[in-house]
């Protein structure tokens, strides 16, 4: 089921914790996950728990930088057609880019800056023989055998992959990752077609995965839970696949269909972050049940939901997966944003020529406004002054803020 909006009290619940305390606890409630070994196109956004060493020069021989002429001497040179044996002065080779440099090569010629005519190479037009050494690209010129190209605790890119190829590695050791089942409350939810009055379309179940594949962790299991307490208890007694984590949507709140902190009492959980002092996402919640598995409890509301997600679910995984606890940028309020004296709001923004610009669009039930977001704006009880630097949360999948056509300028005062 979907909690009820977080705004509708007037005095936050007690136990509820401010949100960098919340995901700093988050954060130091876990450890690195043991290594495990990939393959090279895997370890992509993965922590190195190994360095990786240069097996080999790199590269391991003298190649041409360019197509052309390796050459020897002064010109002109007599085209040879040995490909095996030493290059001597007055003599020239054809070799293309990447291609092994003969011995005794002084230099490589560019294609465009040869002339060819009956077996004897020339320059073309008015120009000098190139110096010693041009267009070759020398053995050992990136790395030497021995060589720490990177070192551990490295979060690894691309490049980073590039590198460990041209080392002749073909696993690395990792950090494991962070394996997660979902539960998703809700016996109003439906997963296709039109939703009738009294009934909503899942938005969890197709972001969910991904989402936090982005955070660094992955989903080993996903289930509907209905709303009924022994379905709850069971659900989080036996999620279906060993994980790490549990996550829940929904169910967070109060109401009598709210079943999750009913269930992790009889399970006899330990509520590590009870609720937040946020709006939204105030229901969400962190418990550790006593075989040691984690369970965030997230608001049913969709803006909440990914609010608590980003303050809970991403520490987590940054601990788990060795990398330090990132997610925060500084920004630049464009102008007065109103704050709550009881709670931090958390509102979507937009960014319009390097300023913060809240989303018209910032109540617990809306994903529009954080869909065409750069950020989520951290707002504290005292509010925002214009031109006032504040803390934002980072989105994972890096949206370029761009504002949606028909975007009302708003009021600057989060809703929900």
């Amino acid at each position: 089921m979907s909690s009820a909006p977080h705004g509708g009290a007037d005095v936050e619940p007690l136990g509820a914790l401010e949100w960098d305390v919340a995901r700093r606890l988050a954060f130091d409630a876990v450890a690195p996950l043991a290594a495990e070994h990939v393959g090279l196109s895997a370890a992509i956004g993965r922590v190195l728990v190994e360095d990786v060493l240069a097996a080999q020069d790199v590269p391991h021989y003298a190649s041409s930088a360019m197509d052309g002429w390796a050459i020897a001497g002064e010109p002109p040179w007599h085209v040879g057609t040995d490909a095996t044996g030493v290059l001597h002065a007055g003599e020239a080779r054809g070799i293309v880019t990447g291609g092994v440099i003969p011995p005794g090569t002084d230099a490589v010629l560019r294609t465009e800056h040869a002339r060819l005519a009956a077996g004897v190479l020339t320059l073309a037009g008015p120009r000098q023989a190139p110096t010693a050494g041009a267009d070759i690209r020398p053995a050992g010129e990136e790395a030497h055998a021995g060589d720490t190209l990177i070192l551990a605790g490295t979060l690894l890119n691309p490049a980073h992959i590039a590198v460990a190829a041209s080392c002749a590695r073909d696993l690395l050791a990792v950090t494991a990752l962070p394996r997660v089942a979902l539960l998703l409350t809700g016996d109003e939810v439906v997963e296709t077609g039109l939703p009738p009055a009294g009934r909503v379309r899942d938005s969890f179940g197709p972001q969910l995965p991904a989402l936090i594949a982005m955070l660094g962790g992955t989903v080993v299991s996903s289930r509907r839970v209905s709303d009924r307490r022994r379905d709850t208890v069971d659900a989080l007694d036996s999620p279906g696949a060993v994980a790490e984590l549990i996550i829940t949507t929904g169910g967070t709140g109060s109401s009598a269909a709210d079943q999750v902190r009913g269930a992790l009492a009889e399970l006899d959980a330990e509520l590590l972050v009870p609720r937040l002092a946020t709006r939204p996402g105030g229901p969400t919640l962190l418990a550790r049940l006593p075989d040691g598995r984690l369970v965030v409890g997230l608001a049913g509301n969709p803006l909440a939901a990914i609010t608590g997600l980003l303050l809970l679910v991403g520490p987590l995984m940054a601990g788990w997966s060795g990398r330090p606890l990132g997610g925060l940028a500084e920004v630049r309020s464009a102008h007065a944003v109103s704050g709550h004296e009881r709670a931090t709001l958390f509102v979507p923004y937009r960014d319009v020529d390097g300023r913060a610009i809240p989303s018209a669009w910032g109540g617990s039930g809306m994903m529009r406004g954080l869909a065409e977001s750069a950020g989520i704006l951290i707002v504290p009880p005292a509010g925002l002054e214009p031109e006032h630097h504040a803390t934002a949360l980072t989105l994972p999948w890096a949206v370029a803020s761009t504002p949606a056509a028909g975007t009302p300028a708003g009021d600057s005062r989060a809703r929900g």
